[in-house]
């Protein structure tokens, strides 16, 4: 017969047991419904996000991911947007693993397999879109977070409520399957006590190590001072490069808003050519940038472009082009030296140097 002693430990266990089951449900709902709602968005509700010739089709936010993306991903997102063989497949799988994840976990279904799929899908979406977020890096706390629920999840399985329960009730021989145990959570991982500790804290490590250093990387504020990232997620930036001058005045140059809020574009309204004194050659203000023809934008990628606005030029997130502005001037100008100036309707300069051979 059981001790009282052996018995309340027993009890006690069994109530904490009970209670941690509880306690991780609303970290399941809430990480699966996260992701469920990414997913229900673009196949359900959204379905414009899916069609390649809507304004909302998704490779258009991919392409803000490129100026803050690390680990090499902008190169990886640039061959996908020019290969549509690569990208479509890419986006339909990418939407249906957030989709049928989080739809699992708010069911309880194939808990710890999902749960890991939505530790990756958190770890690229860092990967990309970690960077953007105007006010509070909100891509990343979003990503971190996701991150932290989806080891949680992995390791404590389902919890209460749970699909994979029922299937454990109705086939009980399924607990004693290694399979079922790591890809469902309605049992206990098959690790002896250390073992799970092991790989606990390995977890809990990465997740510290994931947190902090990404943290650190866009904001400072651990190892470094507060800054505002090595890509500024709320002011507009054009790199400019490749120019090239015609003795007429004409211009060419290669434009990439590499920074900047992916919630509305940079626009630029007046642009002037300058010799080595500071002169002003040529000119073009906003209702000469404006009128520029079509022609004259020579876009890298098939989404997000430069294009005229109404009052200037204007150019989202992630646009690149090789832009063109038409000269004037009547005489030849005389080799040398020149700089190109670019003024944003807040003000913000770029300046390209230019030279005219002889």
């Amino acid at each position: 017969m059981m001790s009282g002693a052996t018995s309340s430990k027993h009890s006690g266990g069994s109530r904490a047991l009970g209670a941690a089951s509880l306690a991780i449900l609303s970290v399941r709902f809430v990480q699966g419904f996260i992701y469920w709602g990414g997913g229900s968005r673009r196949f359900i509700y959204g379905r414009s996000k899916l069609d390649p010739h809507a304004t909302h089709w998704m490779a258009h936010k991919f392409q803000t991911a490129m100026p803050g993306a690390l680990l090499g991903t902008d190169k990886l997102v640039a061959y996908m947007l020019h290969h549509f063989w690569l990208l479509y497949p890419g986006v339909i799988i990418f939407s249906a693993a957030e989709l049928f994840a989080g739809l699992f976990l708010i069911f309880g279904l194939f808990s710890r397999a999902s749960a890991v799929v939505t530790i990756g899908l958190s770890f690229v979406l860092m990967l990309l879109f970690g960077w953007q977020g105007a006010t509070c890096i909100d891509e990343w706390t979003m990503a971190a977070a996701n991150f932290g629920m989806g080891i949680t999840l992995f390791l404590a399985g389902g919890g209460a409520y749970a699909l994979d329960n029922v299937l454990l009730r109705r086939n009980p021989a399924l607990g004693n399957k290694t399979w079922f145990r790591w890809v469902c959570g309605s049992a206990p991982l098959p690790l002896g006590d250390k073992a799970f500790k092991r790989l606990a804290l390995v977890m809990f490590w990465v997740g510290v190590a994931f947190t902090l250093l990404t943290y650190n990387y866009y904001r400072g504020s651990l190892l470094t001072p507060f800054h505002g990232g090595p890509v500024s997620p709320s002011k507009h930036h054009w790199a400019l490069s490749q120019g090239k001058l015609g003795s007429n005045g004409d211009v060419s140059f290669h434009a990439y808003v590499n920074a900047g809020t992916p919630a509305e574009p940079s626009n630029m309204v007046e642009a002037s050519l300058m010799d080595a004194k500071g002169n002003v050659v040529e000119q073009w203000n906003s209702a000469a940038l404006a009128a520029l023809p079509k022609s004259a934008f020579h876009n890298d990628f098939a989404y997000q472009q430069f294009h005229t606005g109404k009052f200037g030029i204007t150019g989202p997130v992630g646009a690149m082009a090789t832009i063109e502005l038409p000269g004037t001037t009547a005489a030849p100008l005389p080799a040398g030296d020149y700089v190109l100036k670019l003024v944003s309707v807040n003000g913000h300069i770029w300046q390209l140097a230019l030279t005219l051979a002889p």
